[in-house]
C-alpha cells in the first residue's frame, strides 16, 4: 500500500492548478470588494415607508457611483456623475441609527422653501404633483414635539416660532439648508422621515436604486414565502 504524498511530492501540474485557482479567487474577491465599495451594493426594503413604489421584501441593487462613492476607510469621495435631483429616490445613512441605511424620495433641494398643508406638499409656494404618493391613514395628525424641536431653527423668516405647532400633514414653511436635502417616504402617513428627524446632509447620500433583482411577499400565508411567494412581475423593475 503506497503512502500519501507530502506537499513537496505532489505533481507540479496539481500545484500549478491550485496556485492558479487561488490567484483567480483572490482577483475575484478584489473585484467584488471594489464593485461593492465604489459601484454597486445590494439593499433590502425593511419597511412600508415607500409603498407602493417599493415594497417590503424588495431587494435592490443601488448605484453608488452616481453621486460620488466614498472610498473605504477615508473621508474622500470620488467625483459624482451628477448631483441628487428633485424626485430622485435616494439611499442614505440614517441620522438617528448608527450603521442603518434608509431609502426615501428627495422632495427638497438646498434653498427650497417647503410647506405641507392638509397633506399636500408645497415647494417654493407651488403645490407639487406627486403621483407616487400613498395615503393610508387620514385620521392621525397630532402635533409633534419631535418635529418642532428641529423645524423651529429652519422656519421661513417672519414665522412666529413661539406659536409653531407642526403636525404630520401640516408644517412649515421651512427653508432647506445649504449642502442638505429634504427626504420623505412615498407612503406619507406611515413614514419616519425628514419631517421628524431633520434634513439629510449631502455627504451621507450613498446612492440611487437601479433595479429590483428579487422580491417576495413576507406576509404571505404560504410556507417558505421567499420561495413560494416570489413577486415575479417586480423583478427587473426600476423604481421611479
Amino acid at each position: 500500500m503506497s503512502e500519501p504524498q507530502s506537499p513537496k511530492q505532489l505533481p507540479k501540474s496539481f500545484r500549478r492548478s491550485a496556485w492558479e485557482w487561488i490567484k483567480s479567487l483572490a482577483v475575484a474577491l478584489v473585484i467584488w470588494f471594489i464593485l461593492r465599495s465604489l459601484v454597486i451594493e445590494a439593499f433590502r426594503i425593511p419597511s412600508s415607508s415607500m409603498e407602493k413604489t417599493l415594497l417590503v421584501g424588495d431587494f435592490l441593487f443601488v448605484n453608488k457611483a452616481i453621486y460620488g462613492a466614498k472610498i473605504p476607510l477615508t473621508h474622500i469621495h470620488l467625483p459624482a456623475f451628477r448631483e441628487p435631483r428633485l424626485d430622485d429616490i435616494i439611499v442614505f445613512d440614517s441620522q438617528t441609527e448608527q450603521g442603518v441605511k434608509l431609502v426615501k424620495r428627495l422632495v427638497g433641494l438646498p434653498g427650497d422653501t417647503l410647506q405641507m398643508k392638509h397633506a399636500i406638499l408645497y415647494r417654493n409656494g407651488r403645490a407639487q404633483r406627486e403621483p407616487w404618493v400613498e395615503h393610508t391613514d387620514s385620521l392621525e395628525d397630532a402635533s409633534s414635539p419631535e418635529m418642532r424641536r428641529w423645524q423651529i431653527h429652519h422656519l421661513l423668516s417672519g414665522v412666529d416660532a413661539s406659536r409653531y405647532e407642526p403636525t404630520r400633514d401640516n408644517w412649515g414653511p421651512l427653508v432647506v439648508s445649504p449642502d442638505s436635502v429634504f427626504a420623505m417616504g412615498d407612503n406619507r402617513d406611515d413614514s419616519y422621515d425628514s419631517r421628524y428627524w431633520g434634513l439629510v446632509p449631502r455627504r451621507v447620500i450613498r446612492g440611487r436604486p437601479m433595479f429590483i433583482y428579487y422580491s417576495y411577499d413576507p406576509a404571505s400565508w404560504h410556507a417558505l414565502p421567499f420561495l413560494t411567494a416570489i413577486r415575479w412581475s417586480r423583478i427587473g423593475h426600476e423604481p421611479r
